[in-house]
Order: C-alpha cells, then structure tokens, then sequence
C-alpha cells in the first residue's frame, strides 16, 4: 500500500497490538533516524547529547501513549536548538529544567482550555519563515562544528567568523582540525550521496545514521584525535530529579517567564503544524489536536524536571514512521524503548561518535529546512505581501533573536487583514443540499476569510463525514488571507486524495490560489 494512503488503526475497534508486526518494523526505521537527531539537536543546544537522548525516550515511550495525533513521534526538534543554545549561553543549563517545566505546564493547559485550534490559525508565511531562519542558523553554527570548535554567541558573529576557519586550514600539516573537518565531510556526503543513490529496497535505511556510522568507523580505525560526544556511564544518571526547592528559583525571574512563554509557543506551533502534516500522509485517524497539545505538555513538563532538552513532534521522525508502514501509536512507543535500550546497554558506542559526525548531520538538516520552495509557493499563489512576511520572518530570526521574528512577522500578517476590517466577522453556516440526510452538504461562507475565524472553519471542516460530498460555497467570501487559503487547500486536497470529488464555487479571485 502507497504510504500516503495508509490507514491507521480505528480507536477502540482495535487494540495497541492489532498491527504488531507493521508497527514493529517502523519503531525500529524511526529509531534508526532518532538516534544521530536526538544526539545531533543535544549537540545543535549547546547541551550534553544525553539529553536530547532523554527527551527523545520521554517522547516515544510517554507522549506516545497520550498523544493525540497517533502516528507523530516527538523528540527533541532543530526548530527548538537555536532558541535552547541562547537561553543556555545567558542563564546557564541547570536554569533550562524549571522553565521548561512551567512551558510544559501552559502547554497542559492550553490544551484542557482547548486552544489547540488557534495554533493552527498562525500564518504559513511566518511558521515556515521561522523555520528557515532557524535552519540558516543551525547551519551556521554547526559549521564551527566542524572543525571542533564550539559557534559563537550569534548568527552574525558565526558568519563572520566563517571565513578564518577556511582559511586557518593548514593541509600541509594535517591536525585535529582538518582531521574533525574530514569527518564532517564524509558524514555530509554519504548523506547526500544515500539520498540521490539508494536503491528503493532500502529506502527507508536513513541516510543520518549511514553518515555517522561511516565517519565514526574511520576515526575508530585510524584512531584519530578528535572530539567524540560525552555520554554518561549509566542513562540512570540523566534521569536525576531535582534535589531541593531551590530548583525552581530561576521561575521567579520575569525574563525566564517570558522565555518559557516563547518555548511552549514555538513547541506547540511545530507540534500541530507537524500534526497537521502528518495527517496528510494517511487517512486513518485524524489528529485530536488538544489532546495533542496536553500530551507535549506532559512530555515537556517531564523533560523540565529531568533537565532535558524541549520537545515537539517532529515531521522527520513522523514522516519515516508513516513511510514505514505504522498503523498505530505502538510504533512510536517502541521506538523511545529502543533509544532507551541502546543508551544502557552500549554506551561505550556512542562514546566512539565524533562531534563532527553530528555536525555533519545537523548542517544537512539545517540545510533541509532553508527551503526556498515556501516562498516561492507564496509568491506564486497568494502575491508579494505573504513572501515579503516570509522574508523578513527569516531575515530577523537569522540577525537578532527568533522571538523578534516572530512576534515581527505575526504583526505584519495582521496588516493582511486590515482592509477588511469592516467585514472581518466570518459566518460559517452548513446544511444539506437537497435536504436528504444521504445527499452533498453545503458549507457557506460569507464575510472576510482570516485567520481570526479559522477556528471555527475549521471545526466546520473536520466534523464533515468523508463518506459524503461537500459542496463548499465561497460566492459569499468578499475576500481571503493566505492563512485561510492555504488551510483551504490542505483540506481540499486531502478529501480529494481520500477519493471524494467535492464542489467548490465562488469568484474567481477567491479559487485562484486553491487546487483546480
């Protein structure tokens, strides 16, 4: 079965093992790709690469059960690294546990408040304008990497210093330095190389675990002198609880509020749109996207008190779970198991992996996420405002700070609106066509499509049965963001990859950006 069309497992029809055997084989594929991220993303932090080790057993083995979107793994995320390297450079490691949990605890509450659909209302233009920016920046950074030395205070700074590390290459007398940057290079390499060349037999063999296994067999053959990762003797260690009451004394400065604030934010936009993203790559069971929000929230709220790395759901991770067959949340379950098996049963190996293997992976994975398709799409389908907010989004998280880019890019996505401020109420009303209770139901809606009612649009949208056509009437729409269009297009397309052929009318400036 194609993967984009896979089914998960109906909920209470079938129990945790009915597909055991799928489920089995993609726990294994998604901890194949976890582990070198999960290390990788620690390292990207500026943190021990234990931690992101812990977070990635937290999110399979804990949110895994409680997840609302079942088929999405959650692990430490590159979207989160630039903002953790910062906080931890300014406030130091043992000041990232108490402020993650109090992020972990908005996000539990965000999530019984049901705010989970508003999360889904922030505009495409600034979520993939953040993440691109962020990608520049993992970039950047992980260039240092490289060569085993450890990224400056800023982007800005890291880029200036790129051109000295270049030119401080000596290969005539081949040292520590050039020896990281050869394994940094194989690591890259046989990343790329896998992912042009791989027979489809072993598509679902990760290119990030060839490359590191590669580079860490050379440095292990030639015994070279080069940073490998720290790993403690015993994964017990990691999970260390905090000891006193003192430990939650960083919660009472404002700016580490403010800061967990900007954590459960970006975590949980990531985790729906990933969510979100997910869903169009099967059509079993649909994301209960406050469930979801509550399950990180307890995930985070873990991860705080184990002083690990932040967590999201991933796409990387779901997306290989997904294309390796899993039907239901068991595959992620396992796969937090595994990374908790490896870890204490055979620390020694990872202790054999150079830093610059991981940074290697981290440069192609941030490189991966500076994707000009975003913009160019944008442009195309909904004109200069929306790329211009994708622009400066990326432009200000790569030379100030993320938070600025995305506060910045969300003020300029309401300036989208402004000229329909007066008819800026949407009403959303549905009622079957023919007045048969088997015929097409019919959606209409009138007034301004914006973010500010896609809330309850997309309530309307979701609870329509898949079994049953959809005339969507949009005759009465006066006008619509790119936020609404783009929601409008996933749906679309997914009924319509699911075999229904639904109905959509309206003016001709209003169908121009959605599927023909």
């Amino acid at each position: 079965m194609n993967a984009a069309t896979q089914t998960a497992a109906p909920p209470g029809r079938s129990g945790l093992f009915a597909h055991f055997g799928r489920d089995f084989t993609a726990s294994i594929v998604v901890f194949l790709v976890a582990m070198p991220l999960c290390m990788g993303i620690a390292i990207a932090s500026g943190v021990p690469a234990e931690k992101g080790l812990v977070t990635g057993i937290i999110g399979g083995v804990v949110v895994g059960l409680l997840a609302g979107s079942p088929l999405q793994v959650s692990g430490p995320a590159a979207g989160l690294a630039v903002i953790v390297f910062e906080f931890v450079r300014e406030h130091g490691l043992e000041a990232l546990g108490p402020v993650l949990l109090l992020a972990g605890v908005l996000q539990l509450v965000a999530g019984w408040l049901k705010l989970g659909g508003l999360f889904r209302a922030i505009s495409p233009a600034v979520v993939h304008g953040m993440l691109a920016g962020i990608g520049a920046l993992i970039v950047i950074g992980q260039f240092h990497i490289l060569f085993d030395e450890k990224p400056l205070s800023s982007g800005l700074q890291n880029m200036a210093m790129m051109p000295a590390r270049v030119l401080g290459l000596d290969l005539s007398n081949v040292a520590a330095t050039e020896l990281a940057l050869m394994l940094g290079v194989v690591t890259i390499a046989v990343m790329i190389g896998w992912e042009k060349l791989r027979p489809k037999s072993m598509s679902l063999v990760p290119g990030a675990l060839l490359g590191v296994l590669a580079a860490t067999l050379i440095a292990w053959g030639f015994a070279l002198d080069v940073s490998r990762i720290q790993v403690p003797a015993s994964i017990g260690a990691a999970f260390a609880l905090p000891g006193s009451a003192a430990w939650f004394a960083p919660l009472a400065n404002p700016t580490l509020i403010v800061a967990a604030l900007a954590i459960a934010f970006i975590a949980s936009a990531e985790t729906l749109l990933s969510a979100a993203a997910v869903d169009r790559m099967h059509d079993g069971v649909r994301t209960k996207y406050d469930k979801e929000l509550s399950a990180q929230g307890v995930g985070n709220l873990l991860c705080g008190l184990f002083g690990a790395l932040p967590m999201t759901g991933v796409i990387v991770r779901s997306s290989a779970n997904v294309q390796a067959g899993a039907r239901t949340r068991l595959s992620t379950v396992l796969h937090g198991v595994w990374i908790l098996g490896f870890v204490a049963m055979l620390p020694w190996l990872l202790a054999e992996v150079p830093m610059a293997a991981l940074g290697g992976v981290l440069v192609v994975t941030g490189w991966k996420l500076v994707s000009l398709k975003h913009v160019r799409h944008l442009f195309k389908a909904h004109g200069p405002l929306p790329a211009a907010i994708w622009a400066v989004t990326f432009v200000l998280v790569v030379t100030t700070d993320l938070l600025t880019g995305v506060l910045v890019g969300l003020a300029l996505s309401v300036v989208e609106i402004l000229p329909h401020i007066r008819d800026i109420r949407l009403k959303v009303a549905e009622h079957a066509d023919d007045g048969h209770a088997e015929g097409p139901v019919r959606v209409a809606l009138n007034g301004a499509a914006t973010f500010i009612g896609l809330t309850r649009l997309n309530a309307v949208l979701e609870r329509q049965s898949a079994d049953r056509p959809v005339h969507l009437d949009l005759n009465g729409v006066t006008a619509m963001d790119h936020t609404t269009a783009e929601t409008l297009s996933d749906w679309i397309g997914r009924r319509r990859q699911a075999g229904q052929r639904d109905l959509v009318t309206g003016p001709e400036a209003v169908l121009r950006p959605l599927p023909a």
